[in-house]
């Protein structure tokens, strides 16, 4: 039978596609491109803002226009929501909620022997799992870098945020069962690893023995380091209280990790962080950042910002817009604020309105480039180590492209025979102008 697989949303779910897939290709399933005909459609849903719902929406649609008589099956958070909020989406033959996607066979198995007549939701009681949900990877759809799922849930509740209410409270993966998924990866080429979750800096907190946590995101990294062929390591998006003097230095003695830190910021206002319920402040997340960059030479900070919340204030944008501004981030994520039913904000006093939020996010939009560029021109003049992942041909010339540990998109011309020389190896390249960068 052919399957075809669409992901929607962040890295985790896109491990969990890949993972998916290859429960699929074991079973003897070849696999498709979604734009296709398929007799099984697979859509991983996103509901982190509503235009994740609207899109999971269109490609469910999609999929039934595609082939009227396949099997669609929509899996994750926007269906894990609906599912707690008693409703269903039309179109769809198989719902699977969060930490039900490791069954997808078992599920697909009986659907397509029994063909109940009605819709088949298999969802859990999401606020209540404590096991985590072993999904496991032996290869990636990129060829050198390979993002790794290390934990699910999230015990924050952010006033904005729907996420705790689609994945449920924190759940760890074993560490030996990560090295060994690591080492597996490690025989198949890869050489680099990205330690991704939902809320990464958690990682172990539920791993306590006589109330002592016995594990933690530093000591997993450590082990993946010790893994022989893995170059570098590379962490997903880190909550600003992890970072201390003792997390950096620790991570500093390890040549393998990218000094590239996705540091969650949100707004660098405190009355904004405050409603967001983001438990710290602005000069606190500052403080981070200075410890950083204390321990690596230039790394690269990038960050995401909401514009618009619930009750800013032009004074309260002002204040996160200057915020931003001084602690010069390599990149910074810009998201127009967006209303999420069951959430503590959606029913917050003074919603901004749309077009007050594009006038801010264009502000913030334009300051993310002129840092951007600041921070790549830094670079100009300096030797950097390339990990090349493609060849491109452009305007009858042969390149290399990859990313520096900083991940810092670099390419290079190289020739017409270099292609099994330079992919997937790391090389230093001499950056001299920003025309060898790609954005």
């Amino acid at each position: 039978m052919r399957a075809a697989l669409h992901n929607l949303g962040c890295k985790v779910n896109a491990y969990e596609t890949e993972a998916m897939q290859e429960l699929l290709e074991e079973k003897g399933y070849q696999i498709v491109p979604f734009h296709s005909e398929a007799d099984v459609y697979i859509i991983n849903t996103c509901s982190v803002t509503n235009m994740a719902d609207r899109k999971s929406r269109q490609m469910i649609h999609r999929a039934r226009k595609q082939n009227p008589n396949a099997v669609i099956v929509a899996a994750g958070c926007y269906v894990q929501a609906l599912g707690n909020a008693g409703g269903q989406e039309k179109g769809i033959d198989i719902v699977i909620g969060n930490n039900k996607k490791k069954d997808l066979i078992e599920i697909l198995d009986k659907y397509l022997k029994e063909h109940p007549e009605k819709q088949v939701q298999e969802l859990i009681d999401i606020h209540h799992t404590k096991e985590y949900e072993y999904l496991h990877l032996s290869k990636t759809a990129e060829h050198t870098r390979a993002y790794l799922k290390v934990q699910d849930g999230c015990n924050q509740f952010c006033t904005y945020c729907i996420i705790p209410y689609t994945r449920g409270r924190v759940r760890s993966r074993d560490k030996q069962d990560v090295v060994n998924e690591v080492k597996a990866l490690a025989e198949n080429g890869y050489k680099e690893i990205v330690l991704t979750g939902i809320h990464l800096s958690s990682y172990g907190i539920d791993f306590k023995e006589d109330g002592v946590q016995k594990e933690d995101l530093l000591t997993l990294i450590k082990a993946v380091h010790e893994v022989e062929g893995i170059e570098r390591i590379r962490l997903g998006s880190l909550e600003p209280r992890i970072v201390t003097e003792e997390f950096a230095e620790a991570l500093s003695q390890m040549p393998k990790v990218c000094p590239h830190f996705h540091l969650s910021l949100q707004s660098g206002c405190d009355e904004t962080l405050k409603r967001m319920n983001r438990r710290y402040d602005a000069g606190e997340y500052e403080d981070k950042c200075k410890i950083l960059r204390k321990y690596f030479n230039n790394p690269a900070l990038t960050t995401d910002v909401i514009v618009g919340f619930a009750g800013e204030t032009e004074e309260e944008f002002e204040k996160s817009r200057s915020f931003v501004d001084r602690i010069n981030f390599y990149e910074t994520h810009i998201f127009k604020y967006s209303k999420r039913q069951g959430t503590k904000a959606a029913g917050m006093p003074n919603q901004v309105d749309e077009q007050e939020k594009t006038r801010r996010s264009n502000i913030m939009l334009k300051m993310n480039r002129e840092k951007q560029r600041q921070y790549e021109e830094s670079w100009m003049g300096r030797d950097v180590e390339v990990l090349f992942e493609e060849i491109f041909l452009k305007d009858g010339i042969r390149y290399a492209a990859g990313h520096t540990k900083e991940y810092l998109h670099i390419a290079v011309p190289c020739g017409n025979t270099a292609e099994c020389e330079w992919l997937n190896q790391l090389k230093m390249v001499s950056l001299i102008d920003n025309s060898q960068i790609i954005h």
